[in-house]
C-alpha cells in the first residue's frame, strides 16, 4: 500500500469550500444510507484506499467532487463501463439518492465518500491514483470576503494534480463568470497543468458532461456555463 507523505498548505488545512447545509432526508435516502451504504460506501480512514481492492480490477479511475445530487455521475458511470468513478459528496440527501439510483441498476463501478474532498484527496487517495477529475458547478461563494472559500485556488490544483497520473484530465465547469474567470486564472498558472483547448481558452461543452437540473434552471436564468479543460504535464 503506498504511503502519502506530502503535507498540505496551511490553507488547504485551514479553509473549507463548504458550509454543510444538511437537508431532511427522505425515507427513501435513509433506506439507502441504512441498506446500500456497505455496497457503495467508503469510510474515510484517512489512510491511502486501495481502490482495486475495492472495485475488484485495475481501471481507470474518475473522480468528481461535490456531485449534488448524482444525477451527472450516475449517468457517466452507466455510459461508461470500463473506468470506475469515485464521487465525493458532503450533503447526505444527494448520497442517498444517488445510491438508490446506483442500486436500481446494480451498477458495479461507483464509490462514494460522504467527506470533506480536501482531505480525501490528501489522506485517502494516493499519488498517481487518477485519469480523470470532475468539478462541475463548484460553490461560487459570490461574496467578494468568501472568495478565499473558492475550491479552486493554486494550493489546491498542486494538491490535485499530486494524484493524477500524467497526461490526467481536470474538467471544470461554473455558471458563475467572475468564477469562470478566476478558475482560468489560476489554471494557466498552475505549472503543472496545461490547457487542452489552447493558451486561455475555455472548452466547448463535451459530450460526457450532460445537462443537468440544476444547470438547466440556471440557463433559464440568463447564466452562461463554462467549461475548463487541462491536462496533468
Amino acid at each position: 500500500m503506498p504511503t502519502i507523505d506530502d503535507t498540505p498548505p496551511e490553507y488547504i488545512r485551514r479553509i473549507r469550500s463548504f458550509v454543510l447545509r444538511e437537508g431532511r432526508m427522505t425515507p427513501a435516502q435513509q433506506r439507502a444510507f441504512d441498506t446500500l451504504w456497505s455496497r457503495y460506501g467508503i469510510d474515510y480512514q484517512g489512510t491511502p484506499h486501495d481502490f482495486a481492492a475495492t472495485f475488484g480490477r485495475a481501471a481507470p479511475r474518475v473522480l468528481e467532487i461535490g456531485f449534488g445530487n448524482g444525477e451527472a455521475l450516475a449517468w457517466a458511470s452507466e455510459h461508461d463501463l470500463a473506468r470506475d468513478f469515485i464521487g465525493v459528496e458532503v450533503h447526505g440527501p444527494g448520497v442517498g439518492r444517488l445510491m438508490n439510483a446506483l442500486a436500481a441498476r446494480n451498477a458495479q463501478n461507483v464509490r462514494l465518500y460522504k467527506h470533506d474532498a480536501v482531505e480525501v484527496l490528501q489522506l485517502e487517495i494516493a499519488p498517481g491514483t487518477l485519469s480523470e477529475a470532475r468539478i462541475w458547478f463548484p460553490d461560487p461563494w459570490h461574496k467578494k470576503r468568501h472568495h478565499k472559500r473558492r475550491l479552486i485556488q493554486p494550493e489546491f490544483v498542486a494538491l490535485l494534480a499530486t494524484r493524477m497520473e500524467s497526461g490526467g484530465l481536470l474538467h471544470l465547469a461554473t455558471d458563475w463568470q467572475p468564477y469562470a474567470e478566476q478558475m482560468l486564472e489560476v489554471m494557466e498558472a498552475a505549472p503543472d497543468w496545461r490547457n487542452a483547448t489552447g493558451p486561455g481558452e475555455y472548452a466547448e461543452k463535451p459530450a460526457w458532461r450532460i445537462e443537468t437540473h440544476f444547470e438547466r434552471r440556471g440557463l433559464k436564468l440568463g447564466h452562461g456555463v463554462w467549461d475548463l479543460l487541462y491536462r496533468r504535464a
